[in-house]
């Protein structure tokens, strides 16, 4: 098995395509140890030291690390995590209801806007964000204001702030006049 490692924007993740489909469908984020309960893949993944954060695409593994880590210790490790992962036949998540990777759902008046920011956010902005190991969901719409959840290498990326205004932001503005602006949940 040959993993291919890509950087990402931010210095703080690194993307592993293992060149094996990761999940069906959906992602799924992991931004503790604690919270890998239900991913054989996860738990082995946060079994190397110094790892902060997994996060489950189609096809790639996004892992976070301590600031105080180097990559050139971490990474000959979290390959031999992956690797021992897929050669064991174990599923990525036991659970499907681990799964998520969706964006909220929105009732009341303004639905129709909102299909078209997700929409837009499907079509547009989550593969661009994909490439670079990570994830953004619509949390929620309110008085103009859109809410997005940024996860994988997108969630401490010092540039994502600068991709939330700059590029979100002004694509959805520019198609839908109702949009005002765009912020970040955690």
């Amino acid at each position: 098995m040959f993993i291919q490692t890509e950087t990402t924007p931010n210095p703080a993740t690194l993307k592993f395509l293992p060149g094996e489909i990761v999940l069906d469908t959906g992602t799924a984020d992991f931004p503790a140890a604690e919270t890998a309960a239900k991913s054989p893949l996860a738990r082995r993944i946060f079994g190397v030291e110094g790892v902060t954060g997994v996060f489950l695409g189609r096809d790639f593994v996004t892992v976070t690390k301590a600031e105080n880590q180097p990559w050139d210790h971490l990474k000959p490790s979290i390959l031999g995590a992956i690797m021992e992962h897929f050669q064991s036949g174990a599923p990525a998540i036991e659970s499907q209801a681990e799964k998520a990777g969706g964006h909220a759902s929105h009732d009341g008046p303004d639905s129709e806007i909102v299909v078209q920011i997700k929409e837009l956010l499907d079509t547009r902005v989550r593969p661009a964000v994909a490439q670079d190991g990570g994830d953004i969901t619509f949390h929620g719409f309110d008085r103009g204001v859109v809410y997005l959840h940024m996860q994988g290498a997108c969630a401490g990326c010092p540039s994502s702030t600068l991709t939330l205004k700059m590029g979100i932001e002004n694509l959805l503005r520019h198609y839908i006049p109702e949009v005002v602006e765009v912020r970040p949940v955690a």
